[in-house]
């Protein structure tokens, strides 16, 4: 299966009778039994999806440059929305794909597909974090609330794009780089043309990275009849991810300019754009390791890119 909302470390070693992606260990093992199988159904023990879906968020707080407490709250705001979508984004992944776990052995014991939580808990469990979104949503203006309304619609269609077309990669692009426009909308009160490169770089971002990390799961995807760019590209994969990873760049140049950001600040985007080429040249399709590791990697380019939107203006 392609990498629903950001499973991190899908494969994990069990117990010896095959990969697993549920781990119940670290802070997760000293909750109270009741509670841990939600933990395990948001994915709150592995970080990496909400860091992913935060990112694009936090560039365009950073571009609309406002005064500091007013970004730092938004930020506070968006880490943990992304934190909460993020978990509810799972719950609808795991809903959709219920049946198709079962017959799989690292995700049979998800809780869904164990069941460990009912359909009805899982249920309440979204309605629980969906109220919290929608808690956070109202502190951001008129403007980030319709939007945010609208990432509703691809929360919910993302699972399944994966049934219907060789593509779901981009689905998950428009879901996860919708943080872009709200972040800017929920600074300013409004959008402005630098959101659009802005919104198409975390698009191409995040096909790539997606492309990565179905690689993983592309043998088990093609016996199940899902379907990803991975299987489509297979070994032809790195030149896709070149076209992804250069047109998010350039893009990224764009909305830097377009928002007024200073030379130093463009020329900063040259630290995570190397990043980016250091993924293409090292890739290896056929080692599922490799690929978690640099999918891993695009924290640090997203963090980079932050980091250069901070110090790009004059």
């Amino acid at each position: 299966m392609t990498a629903e909302f950001a499973a991190n470390g899908r494969r994990g070693q069990g117990d010896g009778t095959g990969f697993t992606d549920i781990r119940a260990s670290g802070w997760v093992a000293s909750l109270p039994p009741s509670i841990r199988p939600f933990a395990l159904l948001g994915r709150f023990d592995r970080p990496i999806g909400a860091w992913l879906l935060f990112l694009p968020g936090l560039w365009s707080i950073l571009l609309a440059h406002q005064a500091v407490g007013r970004s730092l709250y938004l930020i506070l705001l968006f880490a943990i929305g992304a934190v909460v979508m993020r978990g509810a984004g799972c719950v609808v992944n795991d809903l959709w794909d219920r049946e198709l776990d079962r017959a799989v052995t690292r995700t049979a014991g998800r809780p869904l597909a164990s069941g460990a939580v009912s359909i009805v808990g899982a249920l309440g469990f979204l309605a629980l974090l969906l109220a919290i979104g929608l808690a956070i949503l109202l502190q951001l203006g008129r403007t980030a609330e319709i939007l945010g309304a609208v990432s509703l619609l691809l929360i919910a269609l993302y699972p399944g794009a994966k049934r219907v077309t060789w593509w779901p990669q981009t689905m998950l692009g428009l879901t996860f780089s919708w943080g872009a426009p709200l972040g800017y909308a929920a600074a300013t009160g409004h959008l402005a043309w630098c959101v659009l490169p802005l919104y198409a770089a975390a698009f191409f971002w995040i096909v790539g990275y997606d492309t990565i990390y179905a690689h993983q799961d592309r043998e088990d995807d093609a016996l199940v009849g899902i379907r990803s760019t991975a299987r489509l590209f297979q070994d032809r994969t790195r030149p896709f991810l070149a076209v992804c990873y250069i047109a998010a760049f350039i893009l990224l140049v764009i909305a830097f300019a377009m928002a007024g950001m200073s030379i130093i600040g463009i020329g900063a985007l040259a630290f995570p754009g190397m990043l980016l080429g250091w993924q293409v040249a090292t890739v290896n399709v056929n080692d599922p390791a490799r690929c978690l590791a640099l999918f891993k990697l695009n924290r640090d380019v997203g963090l980079l890119v932050g980091l250069a939107a901070l110090i790009g203006w004059r």
